[in-house]
């Protein structure tokens, strides 16, 4: 997984990256054995790795400090879902497995990013 880098300023576009990240996660879903488990978790998965960009993309235009911290905290936990629900969903195939690792990194970088603005807005 590639993270969308601004040339210009050799900083991270956070926006990017997330819209990465959730793109990731349908490809990997996209590759799973259809199991009744696999499926649901999978949903699940695909809804929260989505909604830690689209509630960036909401801070980001937030009408007051108040509504900014609180978007920053949900895309917070929706990486902290989509941790849990990478580590939830059951593979046997080997080679599944290296992607799963690459996404529970970046849902946890993104956690941590997340955690920190947060730290930073108080």
């Amino acid at each position: 997984m590639t993270i969308a880098q601004n040339p210009n300023t050799k900083q991270y576009d956070l926006e990017d990256r997330t819209l990465l990240f959730a793109r990731g996660v349908r490809v990997w879903v996209k590759s799973l054995p259809r199991t009744l488990s696999i499926i649901e978790d999978a949903k699940q998965l695909v809804r929260s790795s989505g909604s830690v960009g689209a509630n960036y993309i909401e801070a980001n235009e937030a009408l007051s400090k108040k509504d900014f911290v609180m978007r920053i905290m949900i895309s917070r936990k929706e990486a902290k879902e989509s941790e849990y629900w990478l580590k939830l969903i059951e593979i046997e195939d080997s080679s599944l497995k290296p992607m799963r690792l690459k996404l529970l990194q970046e849902a946890g970088e993104l956690r941590k990013i997340f955690g920190a603005i947060l730290e930073k807005s108080k």
